[in-house]
């Protein structure tokens, strides 16, 4: 007797299976959100149907010729970078951001530097009319370009059009999957079903003609990209544009990428003509530093292969409530917690009854340990009212036990310190590729400890020990 088919209920807002139907999700309680699934639809001819016999598949070995991806290199530097040398022919690439930050306008961007040079670009837009469309461009200065338009939301409309084309498309931009639709499945435009459905129709063409195909996705309010997780998974590229709306500057940087790293950031300015890429972020997040303010100490991080230099304020204060404030912004709050039990535990640096305020200049965000040393040094700074010598350069790792410990590419931070005339470092003790120099320019600690020393010398750091 054969089996009867398990019937699945999905949730179309958040994804939550139910066993039976119900009005209401448990997930996300949203109301009628719930429609019927058949997991086994489309596998294997569906039930009812026999499995047709499958052929066998070719098998090779791990030893063998490797051939070098082809790739659409894109004229902008920064996006380059972070797709790692440019788009892979026949890929499939998922921008995600929040609105207004810039995703449309880097990729008319990239379509008019990519029809420039000769290649196919084709520019869909599901949110904007082509007049709109057009309006952006003109303000862009791609209006010229032979990028060619169209304003549908329907895949099936796309995909023929894409398919009669003469001249097959380099590039195809999805301005966004959301907004996309497809007739096989019954529900609204940006649902679950839709959302995943209408990828799979897009990345299928990508894999069947070797066109690009680039979707922009919206994000939560929790920042992560709207729809199936499953979409994430099916695409080759997961790009992230960061940023917040009170800066200029842009964070491009690359969550998934099965053609190239995914540690590489681009970073853009937002300007009224477009976005500007920025060759040296370094000198655009140091820009505006201020001399001889105490609580601030300059990060050398790394991205990918691009050293990076970023300030990081702190501000210590007495605080009047009974739980002191903890206020992070550009960094990890459970870190800055960390640092701070590690420096009354092994240090005596008594922060219980203090604010801390912690901000990373610019809204550049850091996601490495190595600047742990530097916030340690910022708080320091502060509570002691003592401002950091504003040609060093600070960068390592804490541990719980009150060590320092190395971190990588130490040389290229030094160097990349020497270039925006940074003289001296305070970097973990045994530091691989340091310069080595007669000078005491650097400074190689073991234990936090001994920097706190020698940041404050012999004063008090105590709240209670002043007390008394």
């Amino acid at each position: 007797m054969a089996k009867k088919s398990k019937t699945a209920f999905i949730c179309q807002n958040c994804a939550t299976t139910h066993t039976q139907w119900q009005g209401k999700c448990e997930g996300c309680g949203e109301w009628n959100t719930i429609v019927e699934d058949n997991p086994l639809a489309g596998i294997g001819g569906g039930p009812g149907r026999a499995p047709k016999k499958g052929r066998v598949v070719p098998l090779a070995s791990l030893d063998g010729e490797i051939e070098e991806a082809p790739r659409i290199i894109s004229r902008v530097a920064e996006l380059d970078r972070v797709t790692g040398g440019g788009f892979v022919r026949g890929s499939a690439v998922l921008l995600g951001g929040e609105p207004g930050i810039g995703k449309s306008t880097l990729l008319m961007q990239a379509a008019a530097a990519l029809s420039r040079a000769g290649h196919n670009i084709v520019y869909v837009s599901g949110e904007e009319a082509v007049a709109q469309v057009r309006l952006r461009a003109k303000r862009l200065k791609a209006n010229e370009t032979q990028v060619l338009l169209a304003a549908e939301t329907n895949v099936e409309d796309i995909l023929t059009t894409l398919n009669d084309m003469e001249k097959r498309p380099d590039l195809v931009i999805i301005d966004s999957i959301q907004t996309m639709w497809t007739d096989s499945a019954d529900s609204a435009p940006g649902t679950v079903t839709q959302v995943r459905q209408s990828a799979q129709a897009l990345i299928r063409y990508a894999k069947s003609t070797g066109a690009t195909v680039v979707m922009v996705g919206h994000v939560t309010k929790e920042g992560n990209i709207a729809g199936p997780r499953v979409v994430e998974h099916m695409v080759d590229a997961v790009i992230q544009f960061e940023g917040d709306g009170s800066h200029q500057y842009r964070i491009l940087r690359a969550l998934k990428n099965r053609f190239g790293p995914t540690d590489e950031i681009g970073v853009f300015e937002m300007m009224q003509s477009g976005l500007r890429q920025v060759a040296n972020p370094s000198e655009l997040f140091l820009g505006e530093r201020a001399d001889n303010a105490p609580g601030a100490a300059v990060f050398g991080g790394m991205e990918g292969t691009r050293p990076l230099l970023v300030e990081i304020q702190a501000l210590v204060a007495p605080t009047s409530l009974g739980t002191p404030r903890r206020a992070v912004v550009g960094w990890d709050s459970a870190r800055l917690s960390m640092i701070i039990a590690v420096l009354q535990a092994h240090c005596g640096v008594n922060l219980g009854q203090h604010d801390v305020y912690l901000n990373v200049a610019g809204g550049y965000r850091i996601s490495e340990p190595a600047a742990d040393l530097a916030v340690a040094c910022a708080l320091i700074s502060s509570l002691a009212g003592l401002a950091l010598p504003t040609d060093c350069v600070y960068f390592g790792e804490i541990s719980l036990s009150g060590s320092i410990r190395p971190v990588p590419h130490a040389g290229q931070r030094i160097k990349e310190a020497e270039k925006l005339g940074f003289k001296s470092a305070v970097l973990p003790k045994g530091s691989s590729d340091v310069p080595k120099r007669n000078d005491e320019s650097i400074f190689a600690a073991e234990k936090l400890v001994d920097l706190v020393v020698k940041i404050a010398g012999g004063k008090t750091l105590s709240y209670e020990s002043d007390e008394k």
